[in-house]
């Protein structure tokens, strides 16, 4: 959500950022609403003015026994009174307006994010690691089917495509991963473990922006309650409608959760596997900031998300993502690819993202300062710290060993019983 009265200042400033996400000019229509509601607004002001003062009057009247005037000032206050509500009504279908289609804009890019169209204009930033050419190297599919703990046949009986059963010591890896990150993020970089809904409702989806706008990629359920498709939705509206003071922030926010999606419009994309399903795992990371350290919160974010892969020994780099691949309520993202030997590429495993008060605006979460009177709104930052099925990918992929089994990660041995490797289940 966007601040009317910096549109109103600067309607072409709005409309530039809106190009540079590849989008039209909507100042004016924007505007044209809001100059109806200001109208509205001006004339209830005067007719609820006048209301007064009648009513006001009718009181001297009747004191003084002038049943004309007394009587010519209560159909005057009954007229009013009919007229009013045809212009609150007038002012709501054009604040309604207005809403409806900032609702659906996206956040204005900074003004340091590169231009482009699509994932070929992003631009790397850092890489860490040598990736693996290993001979041979097989996709984590094969590799977790042939361990007999990889089953999406069996899933599918259950529940359809694009969902995976973990059995064994793959399961126990998984588990394994989210512990070791959630003990990384709490114990070393001050982030506070939460266990939040997975089912939210509408206007906790709106806060962070995926509703309206991505309706469609949501399960929803017959109780008018939606599946989280990131813990970020529940974690950033911790602080709904919360006035912060100011010492308190930044406040940090973690959390291991299911995550719900139905990957409208990814047909034909990622059909084996475990890189895109319906149903996945994924530690959370949520920062709630002053606008002067949303910046630098960005920066230690993204960082704290690549250590896990540092500590893993998981090569990886770090891109910017331009203009016209960045999610609808970033201003700057930064995507974290880690690299698979079986792919021969680099893919996705985190994107951080730093919204500004666009979420913060749509929740209205605000902070005062100390001794201040007027407050404004925080800053709200969001990144996967990672996604666990996709490290479980990368781990399988990058550990792979000649006879089929896979090596464990020496910080990970602690957290699977002292095990050295996984091996096929006999």
């Amino acid at each position: 959500m966007f601040d009317l009265k910096l549109i109103r200042e600067n309607p072409d400033g709005f409309d530039a950022g809106l190009a540079r996400r590849g989008l039209g000019p909507r100042a004016a229509e924007i505007l044209a609403f809001d100059e109806q509601a200001r109208k509205f607004t001006h004339s209830l002001n005067e007719l609820q003015a006048r209301r007064n003062a009648s009513s006001k009057e009718i009181g001297q009247a009747k004191a003084k026994g002038d049943e004309d005037r007394f009587n010519a000032l209560r159909a005057e206050v009954e007229t009013i009174k009919q007229e009013i509500p045809a212009e609150e009504e007038g002012r709501e279908r054009a604040m309604s307006a207005v809403n409806d289609i900032l609702s659906g804009v996206p956040n204005i890019p900074d003004d340091d994010v590169p231009a482009g169209e699509d994932e070929d204009a992003n631009v790397e930033i850092r890489r860490w690691g040598e990736p693996a050419k290993l001979d041979g190297a097989k996709e984590h599919f094969d590799l977790g089917e042939a361990l007999g703990q990889m089953d999406f046949e069996t899933a599918v009986k259950m529940s359809g495509s694009r969902f995976v059963l973990l059995k064994g010591q793959l399961a126990r890896l998984e588990r394994a991963l989210a512990s070791f990150m959630l003990d990384l993020h709490t114990n070393e970089f001050g982030y506070t473990e939460c266990q939040p809904p997975l089912l939210v409702k509408d206007e906790t989806l709106y806060g962070t922006g995926q509703l309206p706008k991505f309706a469609e990629d949501q399960f929803v359920t017959t109780a008018d309650l939606t599946l989280i498709p990131t813990a970020e939705v529940s974690l950033t509206n911790i602080v709904r409608e919360e006035i912060l003071s100011a010492e308190a922030l930044p406040l940090r926010f973690t959390a291991w959760t299911p995550c719900f999606r139905s990957e409208a419009g990814s047909a034909g994309r990622d059909t084996r596997g475990m890189i895109r399903l319906h149903q996945f795992s994924k530690v959370e990371l949520v920062s709630i900031t002053t606008p002067d350290q949303s910046n630098a919160e960005h920066e230690r974010m993204t960082e704290c998300a690549e250590e896990i892969l540092k500590r893993l020994e998981l090569p990886y780099r770090t891109m910017v993502l331009c203009t016209g691949d960045m999610g609808f309520s970033a201003r700057k993202t930064y995507d974290i690819e880690v690299w698979l030997p079986g792919q021969d590429r680099y893919r996705e495993i985190s994107s951080c993202s730093n919204c500004g008060d666009f979420q913060a605006r749509r929740m209205n979460t605000r902070f005062r300062g100390e001794g201040e009177k007027h407050t404004s709104f925080v800053n709200t930052l969001n990144g996967s710290g990672l996604a666990v099925g996709r490290t479980l990918v990368a781990l399988l992929e990058n550990y792979q060993q000649p006879d089929g089994s896979i090596a464990v990660p020496a910080v990970l041995q602690p957290y699977m019983g002292g095990a050295e490797k996984i091996e096929a289940l006999t």
